[in-house]
């Protein structure tokens, strides 16, 4: 193992560019769902404080997208290799991941958000409608779960080692 090209060099900085993708994107979409539901809650919880405990569920919903793309953030890392077999594609497939999880993530934040809170506040109003809250916040799990499975796929994918 000798000294990294500069091919090798562009490869490694995409894969770095992967991981802080992925986490700074799917910390925004955690962040910003965790917001959102949060207002949702506490809206709720001033009409009516029983509200308070289901009002939480969104709110940790949203706070999950942040885990997720810490999870990914971190395979990505330890796949990254300075010791020259580390090349462009490699990079590559692991900038790919991170956005695919990243995007994913963010997406499903603002959803978890957005409907948190309409959804708790309305909940207050007719408690028949929490059920269907539940389940469009399952919905918007399975979309964050799809680019993090995705992800996953390919960061493996950018493990391999190719020659030429």
């Amino acid at each position: 193992p000798g000294a990294m090209s500069a091919s090798e060099h562009i490869g490694v900085c995409f894969g770095y560019l992967g991981a802080v993708s992925c986490l700074v994107m799917s910390c925004i979409g955690a962040a910003y769902g965790s917001a959102q539901a949060g207002l949702g809650l506490c809206r709720a919880g001033c009409r009516d404080p029983n509200m308070v405990i289901k009002g939480i569920i969104p709110v940790a919903m949203a706070g999950v997208r942040g885990i997720y793309g810490l999870v990914l953030s971190i395979i990505i890392m330890s796949g990254i290799r300075t010791d020259g077999t580390y090349g462009q594609y490699n990079g590559y497939m692991h900038l790919g991941a991170g956005l695919c999880c990243g995007a994913a993530q963010f997406a499903s934040g603002i959803a978890v958000g957005v409907v948190g809170e309409a959804g708790t506040q309305a909940t207050v109003f007719q408690s028949k409608l929490f059920a269907p809250l539940v389940l469009i916040l399952i919905f918007t799990e399975a979309l964050a779960l799809y680019g993090l499975i995705v992800g996953m796929i390919m960061a493996q994918s950018g493990q391999r080692r190719v020659d030429g």
